[in-house]
């Protein structure tokens, strides 16, 4: 199945036929598709229309410099400004990042929209596309926040999604553009960037995306590509050293320079499929069709996504009435003047349209 993204502020169409097809399980939202609170709910409402199949619509709204939605939205900080509020009173950390959740996650659902891709868990270690958009570098301290920012997102009815497995922050490179390799063992990432994706999955996150990132001395494909990845580890038994994950699996996007390992659009889409990928993301318009076509012939289970439509969330008449709102935002306000300085003095990179 796949998960596509659309050009603009209104559906073409070309995009309307897209959404008819059935390997098209769902839609991806990137600032390109947002000029306002108004206007996306009508290009929801549209997606919706154009099709009587439950589509899941997604988007990455994170807080920070990976925040689709803007304008008429909370201002989230990013994930990174929660360490140092840590050190001094951890309790005080983890309720916060679950109020960050939870505001993220109502002002998504209000909207009709079923899940933005959250949280983060990988590893704060320097990586080009992941910088502030994590927690801490401590596998430990990740964890704890991974726990609290689950149990925030299920709180606004909102399902969790762990990225990127098994861990995007321990090499330096920036897979939208470039090939990564880390070189450690498995035994070396259980002890370090497994960790969160563990406690997330104990907290109940039902799906989990894949990282481009090869791991040589466990598979010799990105982990996205790697049944072993997938299937021996990330849905392997507890007891045979797996994490016993029983939830939906999603690739990153296939425009991703380290995507171009598996070949052409077609072999993309295939690889991941094969190795137990449950939804493929196919975020540029510009290779919609070819995705779609490779998808002639195989079985779509639209099924395995249908736990993860979003349920029970109020409009925004009843969220913008609730106190709980801008007191949220206020306690966030500190933590994202803070980040902001932080991101200012190491010139942080800039993650593009695509996350």
């Amino acid at each position: 199945m796949l998960v596509i993204g659309l050009g603009g502020h209104v559906l073409t169409p070309r995009e309307h036929e897209w959404l008819q097809h059935d390997a098209c399980a769902g839609v991806i939202l990137f600032s390109r598709n947002f000029a306002s609170r108004a206007q996306v709910a009508e290009l929801v409402q549209a997606i919706r229309e154009a099709t009587p199949r439950p589509l899941l619509l997604c988007v990455d709204q994170e807080g920070g410099r990976v925040q689709r939605f803007r304008e008429g939205y909370s201002a989230l900080p990013a994930l990174q400004g929660f360490e140092a509020l840590y050190r001094r009173d951890a309790d005080a950390a983890l309720a916060l990042a679950r109020e960050h959740a939870w505001l993220m996650a109502s002002e998504i659902r209000a909207t009709g929209i079923d899940l933005s891709f959250a949280p983060v868990v990988d590893l704060g270690r320097g990586n080009r596309a992941i910088g502030n958009r994590a927690f801490s570098a401590d596998p430990q301290v990740v964890a704890a926040f991974a726990r609290a920012y689950v149990a925030g997102m299920h709180e606004a009815g909102m399902v969790a999604t762990l990225k990127h497995f098994p861990g995007h922050g321990s090499v330096q490179e920036d897979t939208h553009f470039d090939m990564a390799n880390d070189p450690r063992t498995l035994e070396e990432l259980r002890a370090a960037d497994l960790l969160p994706f563990v406690a997330g999955i104990e907290a109940g996150a039902q799906a989990v995306m894949m990282a481009h990132v090869t791991y040589p001395q466990v598979a010799l494909e990105p982990a996205g590509y790697s049944a072993r990845w997938i299937g021996g580890i990330l849905r392997g038994a507890v007891a045979d050293g797996g994490l016993g994950f029983r939830g939906a699996v999603f690739s990153d996007d296939i425009s991703m320079a380290a995507a171009h390992a598996a070949g052409g659009i077609a072999a993309r889409v295939n690889a991941h499929l094969d190795a137990g990928c449950d939804a493929v993301l196919v975020c540029h318009v510009d290779v919609v069709d070819e995705a779609l076509q490779a998808m002639a012939g195989r079985v779509s289970n639209t099924l395995a996504l249908a736990a993860l439509l979003g349920r029970g969330a109020p409009g925004w008449d009843a969220l913008l009435a609730d106190p709980r709102r801008p007191a949220v935002q206020a306690r966030l306000g500190d933590l994202h003047e803070t980040v902001l300085d932080a991101g200012a003095r190491s010139g942080a990179n800039t993650v593009g349209d695509v996350a």
